[in-house]
């Protein structure tokens, strides 16, 4: 099979622009939550959240045009033969919500269809893409599909663009299920009340080694995927569905589960999220947990973009050795005491495991292996 490799990289997210800033942002144990002023937060369980506060909105236009243009900006000139994979729950939702509040039809550019023309011309590319709507593992089963899709020689390359907007239709829904925290998300922490939304948008150019260039940023090593089918919002306590997607990643990737130096968790801050997780990990790897951390204490739960972001930031974990500490750990569940916390982790190997899991049952796993391993 051939090797899939990231060749090209591009993130814009409540902590600024570009991946090399998130990055220093994440290390800095910066966070990008605070109060929420693009709507009224009156009636709901929380007001913070990690928006992009200078996000523009032209007239009859959404939020994501902008979002779009810096994600392309930064990745620049990709081949016109790529193929596009789209990983985003609710595309732009702000178009829908504009039109129900003023009573009139709902606009075809508020579909998927033409979201995906759009993001195809933006990119120059040929394929028109797929959108793959994997509730919060969007983008890691796009990744994964990418992956698969080089590595038996049905493209050479595949550009994978992920983004979500921070909307009130989509906060008000987390309100309702009471899943909202009132205080800055507190990942892993055994406080913790729940998750704070986030919006940005990223995008990987995945490549056969032929069109991967001088630097990429890493390769994906092994991808799993699995449905543990319990519950329509909560996740199967007993991590079954995460463990089955971990354990197909590692098995592609050709690893034992001790050949894993870190792991990016999903960590949400939600009770049941993090408790599942740790479960899973706890069986995946026993007392030989390796360091773990997660991103939303500082970016906020990005949705469709969350896995596409967390790659990147695996990425550059393995070249610098290290993992960013985890934002409002404070106080570790008794499983992670060891594992995860605040402080900025050294870790050794050539493999990270990257776990993202999502309302319906949904478990992505991708092992990312540094690009000079």
């Amino acid at each position: 099979m051939n090797k899939v490799l990231i060749s090209k990289v591009g993130c814009e997210t409540a902590l600024g622009s570009g991946p090399e800033k998130l990055w220093l942002e994440l290390l800095a144990g910066r966070s990008g939550i605070k109060p929420l002023t693009r709507f009224s937060c009156e009636n709901y369980v929380s007001n913070l959240a990690a928006g992009i506060e200078d996000l523009a909105i032209p007239a009859g236009s959404s939020r994501h045009d902008d979002l779009l243009d810096r994600v392309a900006d930064q990745v620049g000139p990709i081949p016109a033969d790529s193929r596009l994979l789209v990983a985003s729950t609710k595309g732009e939702i702000d178009r829908l919500q504009t039109a129900c509040r003023h009573d009139e039809p709902v606009p075809a550019s508020a579909l998927f269809e033409p979201l995906l023309a759009k993001i195809s011309r933006r990119f120059d590319l040929i394929d028109h893409g797929t959108n793959i709507n994997a509730a919060c593992a969007s983008s890691t089963i796009a990744i994964a599909r990418g992956a698969a899709m080089i590595a038996h020689g049905q493209a050479e390359s595949v550009l994978v663009y992920a983004a979500d907007l921070l909307s009130e239709f989509v906060f008000s829904g987390f309100s309702a299920l009471q899943a909202l925290s009132p205080t800055p998300a507190r990942p892993f922490d055994a406080q913790r009340q729940g998750l704070n939304l986030g919006e940005a948008g990223a995008a990987l150019l995945l490549t056969n080694e032929k069109r991967a260039g001088d630097s990429p940023l890493a390769q994906v090593a092994g991808w799993g995927a699995a449905n543990d089918a319990h519950h329509v919002t909560a996740p199967a306590r007993d991590g079954s569905g995460l463990i089955l997607a971990c354990r197909e990643a590692m098995q592609r990737a050709g690893i034992d589960p001790d050949q894993v130096a870190a792991i990016n968790a999903h960590g949400t801050g939600t009770p049941y999220n993090d408790a599942m997780e740790l479960t899973a990990f706890d069986s995946l790897f026993g007392k030989k947990m390796p360091p773990l951390h997660g991103v939303k204490g500082s970016l906020g739960h990005t949705l469709g973009a969350a896995g596409a972001l967390e790659t990147i930031v695996g990425g550059f974990a393995l070249t610098a050795k290290k993992i960013p500490g985890t934002v409002g750990c404070t106080d570790p569940e008794e499983v992670g005491m060891g594992r995860i916390g605040t402080a900025t982790q050294s870790i050794d190997g050539d493999y990270l495991l990257t776990t993202n899991s999502g309302f319906g049952g949904i478990n992505g796993a991708l092992v990312l292996q540094g690009a000079a391993s």
